[in-house]
C-alpha cells in the first residue's frame, strides 16, 4: 500500500472525537472473564457477546476502528453478516490482533519476549483480504527488582519494529504496543524513567526498519504508579507525567497516541485522558485518544452475564463508556457525566 493510503486510515482512526475500542481479547483472557460472572465459556457465547458488541446502536459515532481477534474475524452476527463487514457497514475500521502472546525471555527471570513473526507477512496479506485495514502487537514490560534489563527492552523493540514494517507492506496500519505494567509498587517516576527506555528503543528499532511514521499508531501506558504502590498520584501528576514524557520520545510525524486502560478502573481512564486534553491541548502535535478495552466494556459484560434480555442495557452501558471517553478524548468530560 501507498505511504499515503496508510496516512489516511492513521487519520481516519484518529478521527477528533473518537479513540479506538480493543475487543481483541485472546480465547483463554475472554472466557477468564466469562468464568468470573458465570458465563459460559464457549465459542458460540463468545461470538454473542461480539455481536453484542458490533451492533450497539450508534457505536460509530464514538469508536472509528475496532481490533479483533482471529476468531472474532471469521464470526457472524445472528443474520449471517459477517461482524467484520457490520463494522465497515457503521464506518468502523476493522483491525486485528497479531501477536500470539508473551513468553518468558530465556535466560531473563521475569521477563517477556512476544511471539508471532514467523509467517506474519502471509497472515497479515490475509488479514487484509479480509477486509481488516490496521493491525495490532503488543510487548509487555515489567519493573521490578532489576529490571527491565536493556536486553528485554530492545528484543522487544526489534520484533515491535520487525511487525510494524511487515504490516505496512501488507497494506496494513501498525498499532504499536509497548505496555509497561501497572504490576508491582513502582513510583510513578519509575514508570516515567522506564516508558521513556523503552519508547526511545522502540522508535530507535522503527526507524532502523524504515517504518513511515506516518502510517502508524502507538498504543503506550500511561505514566502511572504501580497498583501496590502506597502513593497514588493525582489526576494531573499523571497528566503531566504522562504527556511530558511523550513529548520527549514520540516524534511529531506520528499522526496519533491511542492509550491502552492497563487495568484502570474505567471512571479513571476517562479521567485521566481527559486531564490531559484540558492541560495540554495546544502543546500535542499528535492526536491523543484512546485504545480501550475492559475500561469501555467491563460494565456492558457485568450486565449481560450472557443472557439474551440482558442485551439492551448491556449495550447502553457500552455506548455510555465509549461516549464518556469521547468527551475525555475533546478535554469535556467531567464526573458528573457517570450518571447520565
Amino acid at each position: 500500500m501507498e505511504t499515503s493510503d496508510l496516512k489516511r486510515t492513521a487519520a481516519h482512526l484518529m478521527d477528533k472525537s473518537k479513540g479506538l475500542l480493543a475487543m481483541d481479547e485472546s480465547t483463554g483472557t475472554c472466557n477468564k472473564r466469562f468464568e468470573a460472572l458465570g458465563i459460559p465459556q464457549t465459542e458460540e457465547y463468545r461470538r454473542k457477546y461480539r455481536e453484542l458488541i458490533v451492533t450497539t446502536p450508534g457505536l460509530e459515532e464514538c469508536i472509528s476502528g475496532a481490533i479483533l481477534f482471529d476468531e472474532t474475524i471469521n464470526q457472524s452476527v445472528t443474520d449471517g453478516t459477517l461482524m467484520i463487514d457490520v463494522l465497515k457497514q457503521k464506518g468502523i475500521i476493522p483491525g486485528i490482533k497479531v501477536d500470539e502472546g508473551a513468553i518468558p525471555l530465556d535466560r531473563f527471570p521475569g521477563e517477556t519476549i512476544t511471539e508471532g513473526l514467523d509467517g506474519l507477512g502471509k497472515r497479515l496479506s490475509e488479514y487484509y483480504d479480509k477486509g481488516a485495514r490496521f493491525a495490532k502487537w503488543r510487548a509487555v514490560i515489567t519493573i521490578g527488582e532489576d529490571i527491565p534489563t536493556p536486553t528485554a527492552i530492545k528484543t522487544n523493540a526489534y520484533n515491535l519494529a520487525r511487525y510494524a514494517v511487515l504490516c505496512q507492506q501488507a497494506g496494513l496500519v501498525p498499532i504499536v504496543e509497548p505496555e509497561v505494567l501497572m504490576d508491582g509498587n513502582h513510583s510513578l517516576q519509575q514508570c516515567s524513567e522506564v516508558t521513556h527506555q523503552v519508547l526511545h528503543a522502540v522508535f530507535n528499532a522503527l526507524f532502523d526498519q524504515h517504518v513511515e511514521f506516518e502510517g502508524m499508531i502507538l498504543k503506550p501506558n500511561m505514566i502511572l504508579p504501580g497498583l501496590e504502590s502506597p502513593v497514588q498520584d493525582s489526576i494531573e501528576a499523571v497528566a503531566d507525567a504522562t504527556i511530558e514524557c511523550f513529548l520527549r520520545c514520540v516524534p511529531a510525524a506520528v499522526p496519533g497516541i491511542a492509550f491502552l486502560s492497563g487495568g484502570q478502573s474505567e471512571q479513571l481512564a476517562s479521567e485521566r485522558l481527559n486531564a490531559m486534553h484540558i492541560r495540554f491541548k495546544d502543546k500535542m502535535p499528535w492526536e491523543l485518544t484512546f485504545s480501550f478495552s475492559r475500561a469501555i466494556q467491563q460494565p456492558a459484560l457485568e450486565a449481560w452475564k450472557g443472557d439474551d434480555k440482558n442485551v439492551a442495557i448491556a449495550q447502553k452501558l457500552l455506548y455510555h463508556r465509549a461516549w464518556c471517553n469521547s468527551k475525555a478524548r475533546r478535554g469535556e468530560y467531567t464526573p458528573e457525566m457517570e450518571k447520565e
